[in-house]
């Protein structure tokens, strides 16, 4: 069988939350499957790394696709032809797109379906984009994967799909990730921050993640404290925001914030195993990987009471309004006083993890492949 997959988020060195989806899930899944061929289309040179098994064939179809004009020449023209030449038996597209002008059968990948519920945060034109095509692009979907029920209801709510036509699998965590030593987290901390005791936020600096919130609730923290921690903050800004460069332009403890960037799995696993806490606060997320990482790193979790997080973090995180300052500032203290606390959520957070993992996450998203192939030779 030819399988063609999506994979223009394959950038190497670049890779953010859907890149690593599609790079856990594809690369497990066209190894474990030798039988059938891959066609991974990219807009753009690749990576040979990225060719994981002598089974996969590339394609690259231009024009790069980071503005809506060029997605929709790019899934409604270029897509279209190239699929024609290959024929596939089934097309999947992991990145929230999909084609409406293809004629072949399709899986498509909705990680979560925030621009419906927070339409502010996005440029304009993005918006526009994704709340008059997203719908299309579900309903022409032959079926539909998410990765939460919590998305699951909300796709089926927001544009009426019937339950039948949408299959929720968990996300995993990257396999670096583990306890660490204690002298492994002394060297950490020492490089890091001087020794210091730290917070650590992970993702991408969009105003969902509600990064200005964090910051007030680290200042009020910092003030009924007086302990000299810092928060480190790890991760790409998508789109400029002025109400965040406001809220840290007038914190009394902007010092004690520092600034990495973005970081790969490797360095991460120290930054994320040496920290107090992940304090991880979202408005809306689909999954939120980093609190697996966490998990798996034997670090507790802060995160939001919201939208899916409830139900990927059961009971071993502190859940907590990521509308109030207040209540997230009082999750940090208790982080920071109670040892007690802080063992029974490192102890349920590990227990929590091992329900989680890109080998069964690539197991039950390939079932729904094969599905739809047993489907196209009948």
């Amino acid at each position: 069988m030819k399988i063609a997959i999506n994979t223009r988020l394959l950038l190497k060195d670049k890779l953010e939350g859907i890149g690593w989806y599609i790079y856990e899930n594809f690369s497990r899944i066209a190894i474990a499957h030798p039988e059938h061929t891959f066609y991974f289309l990219f807009d753009r040179a690749f990576d040979n790394s990225f060719l994981f098994s002598s089974n996969i064939i590339p394609v690259v179809i231009k024009p790069p696709t980071r503005h809506p004009v060029l997605q929709y020449i790019w899934f409604e023209i270029m897509i279209p032809a190239a699929l024609k030449k290959i024929n596939p038996d089934l097309f999947i597209s992991p990145d929230n797109y999909n084609s409406l002008s293809s004629k072949y059968k399709n899986i498509m990948v909705i990680h979560d379906l925030n621009f419906e519920h927070y339409p502010e945060f996005l440029p304009l034109k993005d918006r526009w984009f994704y709340r008059h095509f997203t719908p299309k692009y579900a309903r022409k979907a032959d079926h539909i994967i998410t990765v939460s029920n919590y998305s699951a209801n909300d796709i089926q709510k927001q544009y009426k799909i019937s339950k039948e036509k949408i299959t929720t699998i968990y996300n995993g965590a990257n396999n670096s990730y583990r306890p660490l030593s204690e002298e492994e987290k002394s060297q950490t901390i020492n490089k890091y921050t001087q020794g210091i005791p730290y917070f650590i936020f992970i993702g991408s600096l969009h105003p969902r993640k509600n990064i200005s919130r964090l910051f007030s609730a680290f200042e009020k923290y910092k003030k009924e404290t007086k302990t000299p921690t810092k928060l480190l903050v790890v991760g790409e800004k998508m789109f400029r925001s002025q109400g965040l460069k406001n809220t840290f332009k007038n914190l009394k403890y902007k010092d004690d914030i520092i600034f990495l960037g973005r970081k790969e799995p490797e360095e991460l696993t120290y930054l994320l195993g040496s920290a107090l806490s992940l304090t991880f606060t979202p408005i809306f997320e689909g999954f939120g990987i980093p609190v697996i990482e966490a998990f798996k790193s034997g670090v507790p979790v802060i995160t939001s009471q919201s939208t899916s997080l409830p139900e990927v973090c059961g009971d071993s995180a502190l859940l907590v309004n990521p509308f109030n300052t207040s209540d997230i500032a009082e999750a940090m203290k208790k982080i920071t006083f109670d040892k007690e606390l802080r063992k029974e959520l490192i102890r349920k957070g590990k227990k929590r993890a091992s329900a989680f993992s890109w080998d069964k996450s690539a197991e039950e998203l390939w079932n729904e492949i094969e599905k739809l192939l047993i489907t196209n030779q009948n």
